[in-house]
C-alpha cells in the first residue's frame, strides 16, 4: 500500500515558521490588481504562454517568460523594474513578453527552473527551444532589490543566442528540459484533488493558485508517495556553483568573484575576474543557467568549461566529487519545509559552532545539530509527537554520528529511508542522553 503524505501549502509553511519568505498583506487584492494593470497592456502577454510562443513564431522574436508569484514579497524590487523601468524598455521591446503569475497548468516539459524563486524568467526561440533561464537569489532575499543589471545581461546573452539561431542550436540541446511524470502541475496527485486548471477569479482566486514551490514540492511527493527515494537532484536542486567553490558576481552573467582554496574549482585553475561563457558546452545566460547545468550533472564526474581571461578563451573541467550535492545549502528554500517534515518529523536544525561546542563538552567532528523549531500542527508535529524538544541537541541519528549539516542531513534521510521507517536518535537535553525514534513520513 502506498502512503500518501499530505504536503503543507506556502499558507502552512508560514504558520510554521517566522522564516520562510514574507508575503503581501493582500495576497488576493495583489493578483486581482495584477490581471487588472496588465491583462491589456500592449507589451505584456498577460498570462497567455501560448499567444506569446505564437506571436514570437510570426513576428521571429524570442520570447521572454516571466514568472511572477505575486502573494511572495520577495522579487518585488525587481519585477516593479522590469514593469517599470525606462531604460529596459529598448531592450523588452526586441523580444515577445509574457508574464505568468500562476503555475496551475505550465507545460513542464519546457518550464524547468528553480521553482523556489519568486520571480524567474525563461528566454525561447518561437518553436519551443529555450535559450536560456534568469532568477536571482540576491533578489530573492531582498525583496527592496530594483537592481536590474544581471537581468539586462541575461537579455542580451539571450539575443546574441538568438542572432545565431538555428545554427547553434546543438550547443542549446542540454538546455532543454527531460521527462516529467505529467504534463501539467495540475495532474500531480498531490495537487489534483486541490486546484483546478484555471484560476477561479469569481471565487477566491488566491485558493485556487499553484505556487511555483508547490511544483517542486510535488515532483518530492511523487517519488515519496510511490514509497521510492527521492531523486538526488529533487533534494539539492538548481545547486549553486557555491558548493564547487566559486562565488560569481550578481550583477554579471557568470563573472567569478572568488575561488574557495582547496575546492574543485581551484584545481580547475579557475581566477577570480574569470568568466564563464560555456558550462557542459551550453551558452550561458546567468547565473542561473549555471545553476540549471549543475542540476542536471552527474553525482560524480568531469563538467567542461569555457572561460575568457584577458582577452583568451581557456578550456577547462571542473571535477564533480562524490555526493558534491550534499554540500549544498537548502536551509532557507521555501521547498525545504515538506522535506523537513519528511526527514525528522517537522523540525528545524543548526549545526553547533565550534566555539559553543567546547563549552558543551561536544567535539568538532561529532554530530551536534540543535534543534531550532519543532512544528505544532499536521505532519510538521510527529517529531514533537515522538518526543522531540525545542533546544534538543541531536547527536545520533541511524546510523550517522558525526558532524553534518542539516542540510546534507536531510538528503541522506531522504536518500536511505522510506516512510513509516522509525529511526534510533539519540538527543541531549539538560546534558543528558535521551534516546528517542525519529519518524520517517
Amino acid at each position: 500500500m502506498k502512503r500518501h503524505l499530505i504536503l503543507p501549502t506556502l499558507l502552512f509553511a508560514i504558520a510554521t515558521s517566522n522564516l520562510t519568505a514574507a508575503t503581501v498583506k493582500d495576497r488576493e487584492g495583489a493578483v486581482r490588481g495584477d490581471k487588472a494593470r496588465l491583462e491589456n497592456d500592449p507589451r505584456w502577454n498577460w498570462n497567455d504562454i501560448e499567444g506569446g510562443f505564437r506571436l514570437a513564431k510570426t513576428t521571429g522574436k524570442p520570447l521572454l517568460v516571466v514568472l511572477r508569484c505575486l502573494p511572495c514579497l520577495a522579487c518585488a524590487g525587481i519585477d516593479a523594474s522590469v514593469l517599470e523601468e525606462p531604460e529596459l524598455t529598448p531592450l523588452l521591446d526586441q523580444f515577445v513578453c509574457v508574464r505568468v503569475i500562476n503555475a496551475n497548468t505550465l507545460n513542464l516539459s519546457l518550464f524547468q527552473y528553480d521553482y523556489d524563486l519568486s520571480f524567474s524568467a525563461i528566454m525561447f526561440n518561437g518553436d519551443g527551444t529555450i535559450y536560456g533561464r534568469y532568477g536571482s537569489w540576491q533578489h530573492q532575499k531582498d525583496p527592496l532589490d530594483k537592481t536590474t543589471a544581471s537581468f539586462t545581461k541575461a537579455l542580451n546573452a539571450a539575443l546574441a543566442i538568438h542572432q545565431g539561431y538555428p545554427a547553434n542550436k546543438a550547443a542549446l540541446s542540454g538546455k532543454q528540459g527531460g521527462p516529467t511524470p505529467y504534463k501539467t502541475p495540475v495532474e500531480f496527485p498531490s495537487l489534483a484533488a486541490k486546484y483546478p486548471s484555471k484560476l477561479d477569479w469569481d471565487g477566491k482566486v488566491m485558493m485556487s493558485c499553484v505556487h511555483c514551490h508547490m511544483v517542486g514540492d510535488a515532483f518530492r511527493a511523487y517519488y515519496r508517495n510511490q514509497n521510492q527515494p527521492i531523486p538526488v537532484e529533487w533534494i539539492y536542486p538548481q545547486p549553486s556553483i557555491e558548493t564547487l567553490g566559486v562565488i560569481l558576481a550578481t550583477d554579471d552573467v557568470a563573472r567569478v568573484e572568488s575561488v574557495a582554496d582547496g575546492s574543485a574549482a581551484n584545481a580547475a585553475g579557475i581566477q577570480a575576474g574569470d568568466i564563464f561563457t560555456r558550462l557542459n558546452g551550453q551558452p550561458l545566460v546567468s547565473i542561473a543557467d549555471v545553476s540549471w547545468v549543475l542540476h542536471r550533472s552527474p553525482d560524480s564526474g568531469s563538467l567542461a568549461a569555457t572561460i575568457q581571461r584577458g582577452g583568451k578563451t581557456i578550456e577547462t573541467a571542473l571535477e564533480l566529487p562524490a555526493g558534491w550535492r550534499l554540500r549544498t545549502d537548502i536551509g532557507k528554500r521555501v521547498g525545504t519545509w515538506p522535506m523537513r517534515a519528511m526527514a525528522f518529523g517537522g523540525m528545524k536544525m543548526d549545526d553547533i559552532p565550534d566555539e559553543e561546542r567546547a563549552t558543551l563538552g561536544l567535539a568538532k567532528d561529532q554530530m551536534a545539530l540543535r534543534i531550532m523549531h519543532v512544528g505544532q500542527y499536521g505532519p510538521h508535529a510527529a517529531a514533537k509527537k515522538a518526543g522531540f524538544q525545542k533546544d534538543d541537541i541531536l547527536v545520533e541519528v541511524g546510523d550517522l554520528k558525526q558532524r553534518i549539516t542539516e542540510s546534507a542531513i536531510i538528503g541522506h534521510l531522504l536518500l536511505h529511508h522510506l516512510p513509516g521507517e522509525k529511526l534510533p536518535a539519540v538527543v541531549l537535553r539538560g546534558g543528558k542522553r535521551v534516546e528517542l525514534k525519529m519518524p520517517q513520513q
